[in-house]
């Protein structure tokens, strides 16, 4: 007698996500073969996670443990000449990685932005830095520099790329502290000790030169009680959400199924509105532990850097929105604050946010969809701005006044919630193709009832 009860739901969906197919054509690219004893394939679509964490795993721990072995030896013997070892083991690296042509360029143009630094002019220090950083973004400048490296390795347009761009950010944070500076000038030996200090050089996060200057030249090197415990127990935690990505990476493909527009179209709106929300949790988690990983090391040199990004769970404001908080406060202290003031003028705040998220589409590189996403973002924090304003005119300031303060907290739930889907909306649409962030839209604008209560919810 065969049973004929039909399993949960629930239950149902967590059979088919773990022993789902992933022969499928649109697969074949960014699914491979993964867990050998297993047998289960894994999703590989990500490539700076690959690199960090399977492909380049070995090189990447040989380097920065090297990089920790030595400052900690030159901390114990000589702490005075510990950012003139940081940046001699730095340049030895990336000599060795990328080979002395690379080197000569990134040399070049920290010479020549130091030059532009000492005419002590904030706008031309801006005009050289943004000029010299869309030499890297757009052609045919990107060949003719590119082709000053010779050799040819998987890791290789990466770490190209990343380090030169990082270096001008670096460079331009140089150049603007320089120009604060009102008794002469600080050395160029100080400039290339703060850039290639080897956890930072390659991915960031960017730590702007006053903090990096003075906490790098300090030689009190004593820690607070409990600091220690706390960065090793940091680093476990890393290690930990590591190994839990690994195992969603061969059980959830969660990167890969965006790609498959023709299952998309066949799924349930919650679980396309799922998939897109997994895929910026995932993005945040990323971020936080490439970041956190290089915050342990920089942390175990005394240094304070950039806090990891906010989750995507607690944004409801454009203006917390950001997954690379050393970008943020580049751009926040040297042009969003800078030309903003005190964020209460409207054409002050539209001009101030327009240069920002400029520079932001110059540094992720050119293109619509980066433009468009720029675009989503400037008018989303101004919007927030005329309506924070328009709210307290009269008679809404009243009326909130009057009101009990956990009814004001669900009218501003309602407000956020068209927010809180904004924002996710816009990312997806940074993160993964434009057709899939126009799929999530059409489902959200026309069945987002059920992510209303949601956020309703979670607001409260």
């Amino acid at each position: 007698m065969g049973v004929k009860a039909a399993l949960p739901r629930y239950e149902l969906y967590f059979y088919n996500v773990v022993l789902s197919n992933s022969n499928r054509k649109t697969f074949k690219t960014s699914v491979q073969p993964g867990w050998y004893y297993s047998g289960r394939k894994m999703d590989t679509a990500d490539v700076e996670w690959m690199m960090w964490f399977s492909t380049f795993r070995e090189h990447v721990i040989f380097a920065l443990s090297g990089h920790v072995i030595f400052a900690k030896i030159c901390s114990l013997l000589a702490p005075q000449y510990r950012s003139l070892v940081f940046m001699v083991y730095g340049m030895l690296a990336v000599f060795t990685s990328m080979g002395w042509a690379y080197v000569t360029l990134i040399l070049s143009h920290c010479v020549l932005l130091y030059s532009i630094s000492l005419v002590k002019l904030r706008w031309l220090c801006f005009v050289a830095g943004l000029t010299t950083l869309a030499t890297f973004k757009m052609e045919p400048f990107i060949s003719w520099q590119a082709g000053f490296v010779t050799g040819s390795f998987e890791l290789r347009p990466l770490l190209f790329y990343g380090g030169c761009g990082f270096t001008i950010m670096r460079c331009m944070s140089f150049a603007l502290e320089n120009c604060e500076k009102k008794d002469g000038n600080y050395s160029i030996l100080e400039l290339l000790k703060y850039n290639f200090y080897l956890p930072f050089f390659y991915f960031g996060p960017i730590m702007t030169f006053d903090k990096f200057y003075i906490q790098a030249n300090n030689p009190n090197l004593t820690r607070k009680d409990g600091e220690m415990w706390n960065i090793c127990l940091q680093g476990l935690l890393h290690l930990g959400v590591i190994m839990i990505v690994a195992v969603l990476l061969h059980f959830m493909y969660i990167l890969t199924i965006p790609s498959d527009m023709k299952l998309l179209k066949n799924i349930s709106d919650w679980a396309l509105v799922g998939l897109a929300y997994l895929n910026l949790v995932y993005d945040w988690v990323k971020a936080a532990v490439m970041f956190g990983v290089i915050n342990t090391i920089s942390r175990l040199d005394h240094l304070d850097p950039p806090k990891p990004p906010k989750c995507i769970t607690m944004l409801y404001v454009f203006s917390e929105t950001h997954f690379d908080r050393g970008i943020n406060d580049f751009l926040c202290k040297y042009v969003y604050n800078y030309l903003g003031g005190k964020h209460d003028n409207v054409l002050d705040e539209l001009i101030a946010s327009l240069c920002t998220f400029g520079i932001a589409a110059l540094w992720l590189g050119p293109g619509w969809v980066v433009f468009i996403w720029a675009f989503l973002n400037c008018f989303g924090r101004n919007f927030e701005l005329w309506t924070a304003q328009f709210f307290t005119m009269e008679p809404f300031i009243s009326i909130e006044m009057a009101i009990s303060e956990s009814m004001s907290r669900r009218i501003r739930a309602v407000f956020n919630t068209f927010n809180f889907w904004t924002i996710v909306l816009y990312n997806v649409l940074a993160l993964n193709s434009l057709e899939f962030a126009k799929l999530v839209a059409k489902r959200l604008l026309l069945k987002g009832e059920l992510l209303f209560f949601l956020e309703i919810k979670r607001e409260n």
